[in-house]
């Protein structure tokens, strides 16, 4: 399974907007992938796996993507946790 370590951008972490941004474009992947911080894994496609995870600003996360076209999914989802949702 292909993964990636990410830092997450966002100046509050993923609640509620940037963690339902995050889990829509996962679901939309149409592939497994997994969210994991500090070796718990979850759902990417579940906002309440992701929030669970507690996830704050310039923490890392592991993503995995098992499937077809599992390096685009990876792309897109990094770019997304690299964007700071929080931003004005």
């Amino acid at each position: 399974m292909p993964s990636r370590t990410v830092v997450v951008a966002s100046a509050h972490g993923l609640h509620a907007r940037p963690a339902a941004i995050f889990t829509q474009a996962a679901a939309k992947a149409g592939v497994p992938v997994t969210i994991a911080k500090n070796g718990r894994s979850v759902n990417a496609a579940s906002i309440l796996g992701v929030i669970s995870l507690g996830i704050d600003h310039g923490d890392e996360v592991e993503l995995g993507v098992e499937g077809e076209g599992a390096e685009q999914v990876l792309d897109e989802l990094t770019g997304l946790l690299t964007t700071d949702h929080d931003a004005a």
